[in-house]
């Protein structure tokens, strides 16, 4: 028997978050449920920690990508464009993964973003 969506990682979910009360700056904790409530369609949950892991680490590539893929899904293209671009600009690379993520869709056929991959290759 499948549980349903908004319950498939409910227990992961109450495990990390008892985690993140005892140290409320474990990074990979952060990460790792941000994740998890995209993942169960918690978009403003997931954005929340998104924000808090690049306040955390604030030159990490992979949390202003993370950042990126939360406020596309919350229709802040202008934002997620900002995001992505300071996470090129930190090192991320992965070109073929930033085609197929479908957390990015709604920025795919952005100018912004065909001139970011442009970027990224050259």
């Amino acid at each position: 028997m499948h549980k349903p969506k908004d319950q498939r990682h409910q227990f992961e979910i109450d495990f990390f978050e008892s985690i993140l009360r005892r140290n409320p700056s474990d990074t990979d904790v952060i990460e790792l449920l941000g994740g998890l409530y995209t993942k169960e369609g918690r978009i403003d949950d997931g954005l929340k920690m998104d924000r808090k892991l690049v306040r955390l680490l604030p030159s990490n590539s992979t949390a202003h990508y993370n950042l990126a893929c939360s406020l596309t899904l919350k229709k802040r293209k202008a934002d997620a464009l900002r995001s992505l671009e300071r996470a090129i600009e930190l090192g991320y690379r992965d070109v073929d993964w930033l085609l197929q993520d479908p957390d990015l869709e709604g920025l795919k056929n952005h100018p912004a973003f065909k001139a970011l991959i442009d970027r990224i290759k050259s």
